[in-house]
């Protein structure tokens, strides 16, 4: 009798001790791994985390309660840690957002995240609400709506921040995919397919002499509309140059046209020339790399009406519009493209 008291008070001073942990627990294994360590980061956190040759990792840390990004050098996912909190990931970078798997005291929440990550990828798919005309992405976003909603709420296990912040969330998300796809509908009005194409005339190029639009006529001209400082933009870069390579010496040149301004390089227009250069050289691009003479104000970049970037277009060879916000690199729909046109 006096045995089995001393246990039940030890697993019971156990389960004290677990319940008043303050920190959390975190672990797993990374297959393909991209780097030797990971950073964990919010608004007001940043750790890095030692990943090990074989690509398991570990770590104890104290956190406020909240999501938090994992970035492993290329790619990043999302997950909510809460002191006390015990998880362990796994994942294979060859299939990132596909293989995320959390296990552990807490990783439903985490789970539950990447979920809605896959969820929202798959439904708010850009290449689908590009094509549609007003009327049909109105619908489109509505049927998008009801079905996120029913998903954020259809999870009673996880953490109520995580419920009121995605339905919180989800109207001011899609308004804004809404707004996009509008103006890109819009665009396709305003910059029809074989409209003359607005033109760029001595443009800088990289090596020091200059190009203009009329200089490549003959062939069917894909813009990429791009600056140093843009995340997405260097997200198509590998994609790109991809592209490029399968269609050398065909009936189509690459152009690179950078907007780095003085305003996006501390005041110093030679500063972002020099920026520009140096990833041009940095990331060995290919094609011709062209560097616009006033940026977000050159007057080919208004009269195309690009207010965001990476921003991508097709002219023919006759130098009039294929396609005024043609599909990024990464697309299928891109070479689809290329296709139908035999070039």
């Amino acid at each position: 009798m006096k045995k089995t008291i001393i246990l039940l008070s030890a697993l019971a001073l156990m389960a004290c001790k677990k319940e008043t942990r303050d920190y959390v627990s975190i672990s797993g294994k990374i297959t393909n791994k991209n780097s030797d360590s990971l950073v964990l980061r919010s608004r007001t956190f940043s750790k890095t985390i030692p990943v090990n040759a074989d690509g398991t990792f570990k770590d104890t840390l104290k956190v406020e309660t909240g999501v938090y990004n994992l970035f492993d050098g290329n790619e990043s996912t999302n997950l909510f840690l809460k002191n006390g909190y015990d998880i362990n990931l796994s994942l294979d970078t060859e299939k990132f957002d596909e293989s995320i798997k959390f296990t552990g005291e807490g990783s439903e929440n985490s789970n539950f995240l990447a979920e809605k990550a896959l969820l929202e990828e798959k439904l708010l798919d850009q290449d689908k609400l590009a094509s549609l005309d007003l009327e049909g992405l109105n619908k489109e976003m509505e049927s998008i709506k009801s079905q996120l909603s029913e998903f954020y709420n259809s999870k009673k296990d996880i953490d109520t921040f995580l419920t009121n912040r995605s339905n919180s969330s989800l109207d001011p998300m899609l308004n804004m995919y809404k707004k996009y796809f509008s103006e890109a509908i819009t665009l396709r009005k305003e910059l029809a397919k074989g409209d003359p194409s607005p033109v760029f005339e001595n443009y800088e190029n990289i090596d020091g002499t200059t190009t203009s639009l009329k200089d490549l006529a003959g062939k069917y001209v894909y813009v990429d509309v791009w600056a140093t400082w843009c995340g997405p933009c260097k997200a198509e870069i590998p994609s790109l140059k991809k592209v490029e390579a399968t269609y050398h010496g065909k009936n189509i040149q690459f152009v690179s046209i950078s907007i780095d301004d003085d305003r996006t390089h501390g005041g110093s227009w030679n500063k972002a020339r020099e920026d520009w250069k140096a990833m041009v050289k940095d990331k060995e691009l290919a094609g011709i790399q062209l560097f616009a003479p006033e940026g977000w104000k050159s007057e080919f970049v208004r009269d195309y009406k690009i207010n965001g970037i990476p921003r991508f277009l097709l002219i023919d060879p006759d130098g009039n519009i294929v396609n005024a916000d043609a599909p990024r690199p990464s697309s299928l729909k891109l070479i689809e493209l290329f296709d139908s046109l035999n070039i």
